[in-house]
């Protein structure tokens, strides 16, 4: 979709702002019009709860609570729960202070589906999505803002070189779509690298007609060495040879889409289980 939209003014600094914090690797987001954006590309479909990660003094939130949905905000930072507290307090008792990696989601949502956005810090962000893939089950929708070069590999296919294992392991199960590429000018502080918005939309049909655990590590062996073909980079399966004659083993792994990997792992299947 290209660059962001401006539609509105980005706000002046106020006194009682947060503080980033460079560990937790922060970058508060400034610019109001591109919040709205971000909070308008979930679609508030098929579940009525939106978890919010990283919100930092509420730029997005404030977006979000004006959408038909139970806004949950999920904040590690101490001085940003405070602020939140203070300034929203239509999120009583849905502020949750944890580290969103460490945190059973369970303990709120049970059973529920719920939706996840966010501006998610650059330091954790592929870790939040390998924990989107493991609640898949419970997650028909998330978006948010990325490293530009991160969100472009999620959303990438099979033939370039950016494309990789959590390419194939996230289209797996969603739809991916890359949306805007945002400036680092909106940012507090600004970043080094222009920042990107994805949005993953689960597939109506998300189960793998494969060993599952089987499939993320075919992929991830298959990418530690990308530059060699499948017959070798799957080495350490030790395959019969008269598999290793297909000629799926011929590529490199960049050059399978997620359904050649779901394949491939149906072959190796029967082998690779009986040898656990």
């Amino acid at each position: 979709m290209g660059k962001y939209k401006k539609r509105g003014k980005t706000p002046q600094s106020q006194d009682g702002e947060v503080r980033a914090k460079k560990h937790l690797g922060q970058h508060f987001l400034t610019d109001e019009s591109v919040a709205e954006q971000i909070a308008e590309t979930l679609s508030y479909k098929g579940y009525n709860k939106v978890l919010e990660i990283g919100p930092g003094m509420g730029v997005l939130t404030k977006y979000l609570l004006k959408q038909d949905a139970e806004v949950h905000v999920i904040e590690i930072d101490t001085e940003s729960v405070a602020y939140l507290q203070e300034h929203y307090p239509q999120l009583e008792n849905r502020i949750h202070q944890f580290d969103f990696l460490k945190y059973d989601v369970g303990t709120v949502f049970r059973d529920e589906a719920f939706a996840i956005i966010g501006n998610f810090p650059y330091n954790i962000s592929t870790q939040i999505v390998f924990k989107v893939l493991e609640l898949k089950h419970q997650i028909p929708e998330f978006s948010g803002m990325f490293q530009m070069e991160v969100a472009k590999r999620i959303c990438e296919k099979e033939g370039n070189k950016t494309y990789g294992i959590l390419s194939v392991l996230v289209q797996a199960f969603y739809e991916a779509e890359y949306l805007f590429t945002v400036p680092p000018s909106v940012f507090n502080p600004p970043p080094k690298v222009d920042s990107g918005v994805l949005r993953l939309t689960r597939k109506e049909d998300f189960s793998l007609p494969c060993d599952e655990k089987l499939f993320f590590r075919v992929v991830k062996t298959a990418f530690q060495q990308r530059r060699k073909t499948m017959r070798n980079s799957l080495k350490s399966f030790d395959l019969p040879d008269n598999l290793r004659e297909d000629p799926i083993f011929d590529k490199r792994p960049e050059q399978l889409g997620f359904q050649e990997f779901i394949d491939l792992t149906l072959k190796i299947q029967p082998y690779a289980i009986s040898n656990q």
